[in-house]
């Protein structure tokens, strides 16, 4: 089970601005750059599953967390069913984030307390997805919609909290204009995960995209 309830985990996606998205099939190397992440301020990661035995590599990163970096939030992304998410749930998952809006996914997180954020492509989707009790809503894919989508949205629905992936870049201008439309928090993922010139993770440069598109954030919040 997760070591936080899904009222923390959407305050801290609230407070926090920015969740990580990352996936690699090595587990030491998982285990440095959520370290990395870490260190330059994010206290959420969402590990993408998309690889064969993810469940084992999120398990030791569950692990890795809760004994070297306090107040880490662990969670999982690219989720397609319920049997999957209860899975993942049972490895220590605190939130569970899904590509498309699935009701089967939204009951077994909301048996466990568990916070779900659907990936959602219009007004009646978020607007169903609240109906069964989601707090943070996925904007996906992000690029797609942009900014004025957000904005729109947050008219007749001000309730709404949303959360765009996709199209998102560690730069003052995207920050500012998704966070001026009234996101609640931001997914980045490849635009954050920086490799050097031997495709191997930059870890220090991980940490410093990290902490400087957190205190952008703090700036336009």
């Amino acid at each position: 089970m997760g070591q936080f309830t899904r009222l923390e985990v959407a305050q801290t996606m609230k407070n926090t601005g920015m969740v990580p998205l990352f996936y690699h099939k090595e587990i030491e190397i998982s285990k440095k750059v959520l370290k990395a992440c870490y260190k330059g301020g994010a206290r959420l990661l969402e590990f993408t599953a998309r690889g064969d035995f993810s469940h084992e590599v999120f398990g030791e990163l569950v692990k890795y967390a809760v004994e070297e970096l306090p107040g880490m939030i662990m969670g999982v992304g690219s989720v397609t069913d319920a049997a999957a998410a209860s899975q993942f749930m049972g490895l220590g998952a605190n939130f569970i984030v899904t590509p498309v809006l699935r009701e089967d996914i939204a009951i077994v997180c909301n048996r466990r307390k568990v916070l779900w954020l659907p990936g959602c492509g219009s007004l009646t989707e978020i607007a169903k997805a609240e109906e069964l009790g989601c707090e943070i809503v996925k904007l996906f894919p992000g690029a797609v919609y942009g900014p004025d989508f957000v904005k729109a949205i947050k008219g007749p629905q001000p309730w709404t909290s949303i959360m765009p992936t996709g199209g998102v870049s560690p730069t003052k201008e995207s920050i500012e204009a998704w966070f001026k439309a009234g996101v609640t928090c931001v997914g980045l993922g490849s635009k954050l995960m920086i490799k050097d010139v031997n495709s191997n993770f930059d870890y220090m440069k991980i940490e410093e995209i990290t902490k400087r598109t957190i205190n952008m954030i703090k700036a336009f919040k």
